[in-house]
């Protein structure tokens, strides 16, 4: 017989006949309960984790096209590498503003609250990452700058958008390219 591993079909090989049943705390189906109980968690803490992993990198790539599509560089075809880099930093300083309320609403003596640790860590995870090399859309590519300003905001689509990784003293970094089909290593908040 084939082991079951979903948390509804153990629930529902268990109540069985519809007779009201105690499982014992030691017992085989009590085993099973937890395991697929603690399978189902850890499916849904991976969905969680990959779905603020693409909204991360969504908002990433609709912030330089917003840069992008802006009044004062509409008419730029591509970009060089230090304007990539004070894209990136305008896009890390984003939240800046809240980030300075918060801290000055704090009274002294008092720890930080939730929503400025928050901020304050990926903050500190983005410059990390500039500084290691910052994955973004390849805009010194005309193609790439065109696509990019035409994107529909999809996810889908950006699988054909070309991305390479900047540093902070805007260098491409070797081995940077990477298209966003075969990209695993973005550790994102």
């Amino acid at each position: 017989m084939p082991i079951s591993k979903s948390l509804s079909k153990i629930q529902k090989n268990i109540k069985g006949d519809g007779k009201k049943h105690t499982i014992h705390p030691k017992g085989r189906k009590f085993h099973q309960l937890t395991r697929a109980t603690l399978r189902e968690d850890k499916i849904a803490a991976k969905k969680r984790a990959h779905n603020e992993k693409r909204s991360n990198e969504l908002a990433r790539v609709k912030f330089v096209q917003d840069v992008t599509n802006s009044e004062a560089f509409k008419d730029k075809k591509v970009f060089d590498f230090d304007e990539i880099v004070i894209f990136l930093k305008q896009f890390i300083a984003r939240d800046d503003e809240e980030l300075e309320e918060l801290k000055q609403k704090r009274r002294s003596n008092r720890p930080p609250s939730n929503r400025q640790l928050i901020l304050q860590q990926k903050r500190d995870l983005e410059e990390k990452e500039l500084r290691s090399g910052f994955l973004v859309p390849d805009l010194t590519d005309a193609e790439n700058v065109t696509f990019l300003r035409n994107w529909n905001q999809t996810f889908g689509s950006l699988s054909t958008l070309k991305l390479i990784r900047v540093n902070d003293n805007g260098q491409k970094v070797v081995g940077g390219s990477k298209s966003t089909a075969s990209k695993v290593d973005v550790n994102m908040n």
